[in-house]
C-alpha cells in the first residue's frame, strides 16, 4: 500500500526544462513512497508544456538517476528531485541528416575567409578549423611583391576531390571547402583555403593539416614568387613526391 504520508522536496529545472517552467527551482509536497511516473504526472500537472520533454527526460533523485518508470521512490523532506534533459555533447537522433558538401573552388578572384566559413557551417558540428595560405613579402632575403599561381585546371580539380574523399574516409567531417588562386595574388592576400567542419575539433584539425600537405604533394598548381629587383622564379614544393632533391 502506498504511503499517504507527504513530504515536501525541492525539484531542479535545467535547460530546457527551466526554459518551458519559467523557473529554476520549486518545492512541492508530494507522497512520501511514490513511483516515479507518478512523481513526473505530478510536476507535468504543475507545467504542462514538460509534456513536450517528457520522452527525453529523466529524473535524478538524491543525485542518483532515476528513469520515468515504476520504480518506488522511498522520499525524505528536503530531497533535491532534478528534472535533466540530454546532456550537452552527445548526438542528437532526432536531429535531420544535413549532406556533406565538398566545395572546390579555383578563381583569379580575391578569395573570402568568411564564405569559407559560411559554406562549411553546420548546425550538428562544433568545429571548424581553416587553413589560410598569404603571400609573404620576403624569401631568402629578397623583397617578394607578389605570387603567380597556374594550374592544370581540371587534374588539380580532381585532386582535390581525391584529398576530400580521404578526409571522410580518414576522420568524421562534415563539410570541406578548397578555394585556390590563380593568377597575381599580392602580399598578405590568400592564395589558398581550406575549412573543414566536424562535430569535434580533433577531427577538424587533424583533417585541415593533412589536405594542405596533400595539396601541396599532388595537386598541379605551380609558384612563381615576384621579386622587388624585376625578377622572379618557379618555387617548388618540398612535399611534391615527383620530385628528386637537388
Amino acid at each position: 500500500m502506498v504511503s499517504r504520508c507527504q513530504v515536501k522536496v525541492e525539484v531542479l529545472y535545467f535547460a530546457k526544462s527551466a526554459e518551458i517552467t519559467g523557473i529554476r527551482s520549486e518545492t512541492i509536497s508530494v507522497p512520501q513512497e511514490i513511483k516515479a511516473l507518478q512523481l513526473w504526472n505530478e510536476i507535468e500537472t504543475r507545467h504542462p508544456g514538460l509534456a513536450d520533454v517528457r520522452n527525453q527526460v529523466i529524473f535524478a533523485v538524491r543525485q542518483e538517476y532515476v528513469e520515468l518508470g515504476d520504480q518506488l521512490l522511498l522520499l525524505q523532506s528536503g530531497d533535491e528531485i532534478a528534472i535533466i534533459p540530454p546532456i550537452s555533447g552527445g548526438k542528437d537522433m532526432n536531429e535531420v541528416e544535413e549532406k556533406p558538401k565538398d566545395i572546390i573552388k579555383f578563381t583569379s578572384e580575391k578569395l573570402s575567409v568568411d564564405e569559407a566559413t559560411q559554406l562549411v557551417t553546420s548546425p550538428p558540428c562544433g568545429a571548424i578549423s581553416l587553413f589560410v595560405g598569404t603571400t609573404r613579402n620576403n624569401f631568402e632575403g629578397k623583397k617578394v611583391i607578389s605570387l603567380e599561381y597556374e594550374a592544370y585546371l581540371p587534374m588539380a580539380e580532381n585532386e582535390v576531390r581525391k584529398i576530400c574523399s580521404d578526409l571522410r574516409q580518414k576522420w568524421p567531417v562534415k563539410h570541406i571547402a578548397v578555394f585556390h588562386r590563380l593568377g597575381l595574388v599580392p602580399v598578405s592576400e590568400a592564395s589558398v583555403i581550406i575549412a573543414v567542419s566536424s562535430p569535434h575539433r580533433a577531427a577538424s584539425l587533424q583533417a585541415v593539416s593533412y589536405a594542405i600537405d596533400t595539396l601541396k604533394a599532388k595537386v598541379p598548381i605551380w609558384k612563381k614568387e615576384m621579386y622587388e629587383e624585376s625578377s622572379s622564379s618557379w618555387k617548388r614544393n618540398k612535399e611534391c613526391f615527383w620530385a628528386t632533391s637537388d
